[in-house]
């Protein structure tokens, strides 16, 4: 690839998002989170992951569904889960219709894992 489409392909990443993206990205920019601040489209290793919170380790992946369950994404979360990395997995439609049941899951997981035992690049 060469560096002009580089360039835009990491635009188009940072401008375009499903509903369920844009949704979750919301709550987790308004949401009191304690102090725990999200970044999306995050370049880790090899991959560019949804949504981070490097405090504490946390790393969120939406799934459309068309890929369920596939062998590179298992590959993808332990690769990541060798960093030191949590990596919850939601169905954009889990997003969409059981907002509340995700951001729960979401908060227990940074409270679980907070403070991170090392601080993360």
């Amino acid at each position: 690839m060469r560096e002009g489409q580089k360039q835009e392909f990491a635009r188009r990443l940072r401008v375009e998002m499903t509903d369920a993206e844009r949704l979750l990205w919301r709550h987790l920019r308004n949401r009191e989170l304690t102090g725990f601040k999200f970044r999306r489209q995050y370049p880790i290793a090899r991959y560019i992951v949804d949504f981070i919170c490097l405090e504490a380790g946390l790393v969120i992946e939406l799934d459309g569904g068309q890929h369920a369950g596939s062998p590179s994404d298992a590959l993808r979360t332990r690769t990541l889960e060798q960093q030191g990395f949590l990596v919850l997995r939601f169905w954009n439609n889990e997003v969409l219709m059981q907002t509340d049941a995700v951001l729960a899951v979401i908060l227990d997981s940074l409270s679980a894992r907070c403070p991170h035992p090392s601080p993360l690049p």
